[in-house]
C-alpha cells in the first residue's frame, strides 16, 4: 500500500508541473477551462493527502473513488482541450500518460486495501 499512495502523490506532483507549463499559453478566451484543469489536479492532491491520513478502510475508499472520478474529469477537459488544437497532440499525450499512471496507482491503492479487485468508475 505504502510504495502506491506515495506513487499516486508523486505522479499527481509532476501532473501539476506538467499542467503549469504545458497549458501556459492557452488563449485567453479559454481560461476559464485551463483553470478547470488546474483546480481539478489541485483537488485530486488534496483528496490524495486526506485519503493518506484516514484510517477508516471505508471512507478512505470513498475518497480514493473521488480522485478517480476527478481524473476522468481532468482527462475529459484536456481531451476537449486538444480537440479544440489548443494543445499539441505530444502535449496532449504527455499528459495523458501521466494520467493514466495516477489512475493505475491510485486503483493499485485501493486494491491494497480492500484486497478486491477495484475497476474504473
Amino acid at each position: 500500500m505504502k510504495t502506491e499512495k506515495f506513487k499516486v502523490i508523486e505522479y499527481i506532483r509532476q501532473l501539476l508541473i506538467m499542467i503549469d507549463t504545458e497549458l501556459d499559453n492557452f488563449p485567453k478566451k479559454e481560461i476559464e477551462l485551463k483553470n478547470r484543469i488546474k483546480t481539478n489536479s489541485f483537488d485530486i492532491l488534496e483528496l490524495s493527502y486526506e485519503a493518506n491520513s484516514i484510517e477508516d478502510v471505508k471512507e478512505k475508499s470513498l475518497l480514493l473513488q473521488k480522485i478517480l472520478a476527478k481524473i476522468k474529469v481532468i482527462d475529459f477537459l484536456l481531451n476537449l482541450s486538444f480537440d479544440k488544437e489548443m494543445m499539441s497532440k505530444k502535449k496532449y499525450l504527455k499528459l495523458a500518460n501521466r494520467i493514466d499512471d495516477i489512475t493505475k496507482y491510485t486503483i493499485g491503492w485501493a486494491n491494497s486495501m480492500t484486497g478486491n479487485k477495484t475497476t474504473l468508475i
